[in-house]
């Protein structure tokens, strides 16, 4: 799984650098983020941009991920294109993560 990193003030923005978040990758992309989590990103926006699809297998990564963060860190999604958004919204998790425009408006959010 690639991300491109960059840092705005303590919020660490990941990239993703594939087009498909599925079943064959879940596992490493899960262990990606909690990575950056065991390593003190505890404000993480994940740019899903470059992503046109996700199934259950990718959704339950980023669970997996939320729980990990706990409640005293952050985990906001940016950029999704319509087909992920879609996939979000028929599976509630819309209501679950906060979802943002841009990197930098999940940044600000996260800032707060």
């Amino acid at each position: 799984m690639r991300f491109e990193e960059r840092r705005i003030d303590d919020v660490l923005v990941a990239k993703v650098l594939e087009s498909r978040i599925s079943a064959d990758v879940a596992a490493p992309f899960k262990q990606a983020l909690v990575d950056y989590i065991i390593n003190g990103n505890r404000r993480l926006v994940l740019d899903l941009s470059d992503v046109t699809f996700i199934d259950s297998s990718g959704l339950g990564a980023l669970i997996g991920s939320l729980k990990a963060i706990g409640e005293d860190g952050e985990l906001a999604l940016c950029g999704a294109r319509e087909t992920v958004a879609n996939m979000f919204k028929l599976t509630r998790m819309n209501k679950v993560f906060r979802m943002f425009s841009t990197p930098d408006d999940a940044v600000a959010a996260c800032s707060r």
